[in-house]
């Protein structure tokens, strides 16, 4: 008699290749996803196609493409544990896209929170891509049948939109999509801009001198914390509301040093900001260098990323083309 195995629920998350990957990007996501893989199947994707809402160079977005699956893997993404994949390989996201797009309402897009904040960025390229953004995530994650979705309390929004449009569709044709729930860490879910604490820490802000890169040099790193907005006062005390530049360099260092917040809050008690930044920036450069040099190695061998890449778009396309095939034939579409 055998005993069958469990199936494992399955997980699904990804970043844009505009830019560098940045601290935030790493405890706020990757991090989290190395630990997820232990209990999970998961599909982790570098979203190019995404990407594109905002004008991007082409040999920019090539190059950090694959310097991206670099910093995966050495993150501790195991490509053979985890289904690492380039978005614009399976082109199953751009199929299933157009047609959650037809099930999508204009004023539930036209609420986006990340709609109206990029198009108040970008006013010159207001482009529909940019609008119908929430659609291509909600194809990403229910080609996948995801169980769960890492994300950060900013993109909660577009997994409420993605579980309306599954359940829209599901009401229609019977049960087809999985419906979604967030996977939210409880500490570092997400990172604030070094100097300005209010808003998140983004690649795309990286010129205000308060985002930190996984690959910067130490002494970049160490510039950006001893600079790092506090607040009034000298106490090192969590408390977003009043203290919202303390607190989040509280939550990095937690991170970063394996330590609770009570226990940040005891070390550093007395002992002033100063101090504070400096150990800050030490435990973020120490978390980050190993990442950084297996990276800068990791890249250098573009065999082994294309044979990545292969194998994640071909085990990745096995899952999509199923859902999609599923999708095609309740709408109707005379299948191949």
């Amino acid at each position: 008699m055998t005993v069958e195995t469990a199936k494992k629920k399955v997980i699904l998350s990804g970043i844009q290749s505009s830019g560098a990957l940045t601290l935030g990007s790493y405890i706020g996501a990757i991090r989290n996803w190395v630990e997820l893989s232990e209990e999970y199947d998961c599909y982790y994707c570098i979203v190019d196609m995404h990407a594109i809402t905002v004008r991007q160079d082409p040999e920019t977005l090539r190059r950090n493409t694959l310097e991206q699956l670099a910093q995966y893997v050495a993150a501790g993404l195991d490509p053979k544990r985890n289904v690492l994949f380039v978005q614009s390989h399976v082109p199953s996201h751009a199929q299933l896209g157009w047609v959650l797009g037809c099930y999508a309402m204009f004023g539930e897009l036209s609420r986006m929170t990340q709609f109206k904040e990029k198009s108040a960025k970008n006013a010159g390229n207001i482009n529909a891509g940019l609008f119908t953004y929430p659609v291509l995530m909600a194809a990403d994650i229910l080609l996948y049948q995801a169980d769960l979705v890492p994300v950060g309390d900013d993109q909660r929004q577009h997994l409420e939109i993605t579980r309306d449009i599954a359940m829209r569709f599901n009401g229609i044709y019977g049960e087809t999509f999985k419906i979604p729930e967030a996977h939210i860490p409880k500490l570092g879910a997400r990172v604030m801009d070094l100097q300005s604490p209010g808003n998140k820490m983004s690649k795309s802000e990286a010129a205000s001198g308060g985002c930190v890169g996984i690959m910067d040099k130490p002494e970049d790193i160490m510039r950006a914390f001893k600079r790092a907005v506090t607040d009034s006062g000298s106490e090192v005390r969590f408390d977003p509301e009043t203290k919202p530049g303390v607190s989040n360099l509280m939550q990095i260092y937690a991170v970063c040093a394996n330590k609770t917040l009570p226990e940040v809050e005891r070390e550093f008690s007395g002992r002033g900001y100063g101090d504070f930044k400096r150990s800050v920036g030490e435990a973020v450069i120490e978390t980050l260098r190993p990442i950084r040099e297996d990276a800068s190695r990791l890249a250098g061998d573009r065999a082994l990323l294309a044979e990545i890449c292969a194998d994640g778009a071909e085990r990745a396309s096995l899952a999509a083309e199923r859902t999609l095939r599923n999708v095609y034939d309740k709408l109707g579409f005379v299948l191949k």
